[in-house]
């Protein structure tokens, strides 16, 4: 029978890029990694990796020990999460790693964490802000338990047979102009602040102004949607923002709706769902959400 933990390493490694960075992520020496990698392929008795230039990738045999590794460590989640739930009798212990794109952090999980706090005091909740292209990733190395996640009108993002989403709430999108009465083609050669070159935020929008007949000058790029609503407010720039950007607040730059949303939703690894600490954080963000 092969070895579980030197499986996991193979997966860290798939899934992190670098014997490096697995190192890292789990505090070994590379020397060591590298060590029980080899012990695998002895164990297995074929290559696992072969090098590319300064790195490695994995090869066909290393793949299908990884799609094995994924199917035993979900059932060992599934087996976590029945003993967490036949133990908790309604107290939460522990930690709660949850990572959140900047607009929902800002307007739900302020209101998410104060009905946990006040249903499972004893839980704790660590929570990083980070762009839904580097969270998922990283909630599939298992460096957070749960992730708040954005998906714009036709871009539907990749989704792992690993992951499982829930739908959390539908997020306008409008057109903040810098004075009132402007249409989307008025502002053809208006600066433009989006978010940089890349990005799903980024390709809707391009896409919203080639309909609109026109190419945008972007003269500003960052993913601080804040920074986007100041230079609106200041007539610097045009922007889209969407609703999440008032945290429940009015308006303060003239806006027209656009009759688009992007879907707000949660993340967790399959398996994950029906441990007690995922299933109270998502309906505390379920409650946050349907306030006004």
């Amino acid at each position: 029978m092969f070895d579980l933990h030197r499986l996991r390493l193979l997966r860290e490694l798939k899934h992190r890029g670098t014997l490096a960075a697995v190192a890292a992520a789990l505090s070994y020496a590379p020397s060591s990694v590298s060590q029980q990698l080899s012990q695998l392929e002895a164990e297995v008795g074929v290559p696992l990796l072969e090098p590319v230039g300064r790195r490695v990738r994995l090869t066909e045999q290393a793949e299908i020990l990884v799609a094995h590794t994924e199917a035993v460590l979900e059932r060992l989640e599934r087996a976590e999460a029945d003993i967490a739930a036949s133990m908790s009798g309604g107290e939460l212990t522990g930690t709660l790693r949850l990572a959140s794109f900047q607009t929902a952090a800002l307007a739900l999980l302020p209101d998410a964490l104060n009905l946990l706090r006040d249903r499972h005091p004893a839980l704790r909740v660590h929570v990083r802000q980070l762009e839904p292209e580097v969270a998922l990733p990283a909630l599939q190395a298992r460096d957070f338990d749960l992730v708040l996640a954005e998906e714009y009108p036709g871009d539907p993002g990749p989704r792992p047979a690993e992951l499982e989403q829930e739908d959390l709430l539908d997020d306008p999108l409008c057109l903040a102009l810098p004075h009132p009465g402007a249409s989307l083609g008025s502002l053809a050669g208006h600066p433009w602040v989006m978010e940089p070159e890349g990005t799903p935020a980024r390709q809707w929008a391009l896409r919203e102004c080639r309909a609109a007949g026109f190419e945008p000058d972007v003269r500003f790029e960052t993913t601080d949607l804040l920074l986007q609503l100041r230079l609106v407010e200041q007539g610097h720039a045009a922007a889209f923002l969407p609703d999440l950007v008032w945290c429940g607040q009015p308006p303060t730059v003239p806006l027209r709706a656009l009759r688009r949303t992007r879907r707000v939703y949660t993340v967790v690894r399959r398996g994950r769902g029906t441990h007690p600490a995922i299933v109270a954080c998502r309906a505390a963000l379920r409650q946050a959400a349907a306030r006004p």
